[in-house]
């Protein structure tokens, strides 16, 4: 979609072949070369980029309204994935000791393996379902990955080994490719006007479903022990404590497929050519443009917007691992020593902000400045979002009534405004789907940057949060070394998003 101010849309040139045979041999073979001027595919002034000649391209029709209908079926969709991922987290220790007999000390160790196979496979396999849903169509791959996803998520919970629980999280995270597709659709459901405001949903959504898949994992699981009035008779639960949580999220899943089967609409337009066979010369007919994805990762400007895509999912994912861990640490070693009610006071805050900021703010934002300058505001503020934490460590080691006083409205204001750098996740996806050559290739170019997502959701937990644990084992720079490590991160995110490409709209317009 575009990054324009002004919401218009600029049509693409469809061409009639009329020139001599040669001319038209020698264009037709520059639509597979990407360093061809032909295929320069800046141009956000059009719905995608700018498309190679006599490629049969869908752009979406200046003033055509948001299909609010479609956009929140594919929203509610899109809350199933995190229910999935995140709903174990609450339980998964103590499910991994009753079904393993692990000692203590090695409990870690398989959680952490068992939370990473879903973002593992999911990471593997997402290319083939972006290549799939680009093939075959939207909707055929959405349904068939909800069904699947659903059928694993519900065997995970009667899983009785440590081998079965890895498994079957492996099968949830082949199925999950219909993040990638739920992207694709809302793109190819918007225009350059409505695009903010849907992926403004698409992103409050998905921090719905991560808020409330602990919450529904940690409520039900075994339900025996924790309601036994209610609960305690039932044999099938006791013999599997923790199938009501899975059984609660595979029938979520199971409704968002059932809905999408019936009432979801395929948004992938197929390219028809008409050839006439008697013609004497067959380039009269529109040219086919097939794009292997090395070829995609090599059209101007895909590479830059994707490398930017994984400087800000590392951001928030090391965030993401490091506050809690921080929250709950003691102010001696760097941390707040907040109890668990303040982490969960700290954390809906958190969430309530990033919903304000997603719904009320970056809808108008982007409108005004577009994908890239959002991005770069962004990468402004999160050098010293970051730094606000080590300075409330400050003012708690301080101790004295008039620096708690400050720290008690120093942090909830900070937190809650610097919860505005999550307007940098969806502006990224807009420019993801500005870069496209084509509509054809959304779905490919959404599985690219979300394999690469994925990849790094399974490794960034562990890794930052290690770094962060021996910052504070040995009190480096005062146990303050992963802020500036996030802080020097953060900081070069403005650097990258300065290397974004410029949409030809607002240069034209001298935005």
């Amino acid at each position: 979609m575009a990054n324009t101010t002004s919401g218009t849309v600029s049509q693409p040139s469809h061409r009639n072949v009329t020139s001599p045979s040669a001319s038209r041999v020698t264009e037709s073979t520059s639509l597979l070369r990407p360093d061809r001027p032909e295929y320069d595919v800046h141009g956000a002034g059009s719905t995608y980029g700018s498309s190679p000649p006599n490629c049969d391209t869908s752009n979406e029709v200046e003033g055509k309204p948001l299909p609010t209908r479609q956009i929140l079926l594919l929203c509610y969709v899109r809350v199933v994935e995190p229910l999935a991922f995140f709903s174990i987290f609450p339980y998964i220790s103590q499910m991994v000791q009753e079904n393993g007999n692990v000692p203590d000390s090695d409990i870690g160790f398989y959680s952490g393996l068992i939370e990473s196979m879903f973002s593992l496979t999911q990471a593997i396999v997402m290319i083939f379902w972006g290549r799939a849903a680009d093939l075959i169509g939207r909707k055929p791959v959405l349904v068939s990955s909800l069904f699947g996803v659903t059928f694993a998520t519900a065997l995970f919970g009667m899983a009785k080994s440590i081998p079965q629980m890895i498994l079957f999280r492996c099968i949830a995270g082949v199925f999950a490719g219909t993040i990638v597709t739920i992207r694709t659709m809302i793109a190819e459901h918007s225009t350059p006007k409505t695009q903010a405001r849907a992926f403004s949903w698409f992103a409050f959504t998905g921090n719905l479903g991560i808020f409330l898949g602990p919450l529904i994992g940690g409520a039900l699981a075994n339900p025996t022990r924790q309601y036994p009035g209610a609960f305690g008779s039932i044999e099938f639960l006791k013999k599997y404590p923790y199938a009501l949580s899975s059984l609660v999220i595979a029938l979520i899943g199971a409704t968002a497929a059932v809905s999408s089967l019936l009432f979801i609409e395929e948004t992938l337009k197929k390219e028809v050519t008409s050839v006439d066979r008697d013609s004497e010369d067959r380039l009269d007919a529109p040219v086919q443009c097939d794009l292997s994805t090395t070829q995609l990762l090599k059209a101007s400007g895909v590479s830059k917007v994707l490398y930017v895509f994984a400087h800000i999912t590392i951001l928030a994912f090391a965030y993401t691992a490091i506050i809690p861990v921080f929250w709950y640490t003691p102010v001696r070693l760097g941390g707040f020593n907040f109890t668990t009610f303040q982490i969960s006071l700290m954390m809906g805050l958190n969430g309530a902000a990033q919903a304000a900021w997603l719904l009320l703010v970056f809808p108008p934002l982007h409108h005004r400045v577009g994908s890239n300058r959002v991005i770069r505001l962004c990468a402004l503020a999160y050098p010293w979002f970051f730094l606000c934490c080590p300075l409330g460590n400050v003012l708690l080691r301080m101790d004295t009534e008039g620096s708690l006083r400050i720290f008690w409205v120093f942090m909830p204001v900070t937190l809650a405004l610097g919860s505005g750098v999550a307007m940098s996740f969806t502006a990224i996806q807009l420019a993801v789907n500005d870069i496209a050559p084509s509509p054809k290739y959304l779905g490919t170019l959404n599985a690219l940057a979300l394999t690469g997502s994925s990849g790094l959701r399974a490794f960034c937990p562990a890794l930052f949060n290690s770094l962060f644990a021996l910052g504070t084992r040995t009190q480096l720079t005062g146990g303050y070394a992963i802020w500036i490590f996030m802080f020097v991160l953060g900081a070069t995110l403005f650097i990258s998003a300065n290397c974004l490409p410029e949409p030809e709209a607002h240069k034209e317009q001298g935005d």
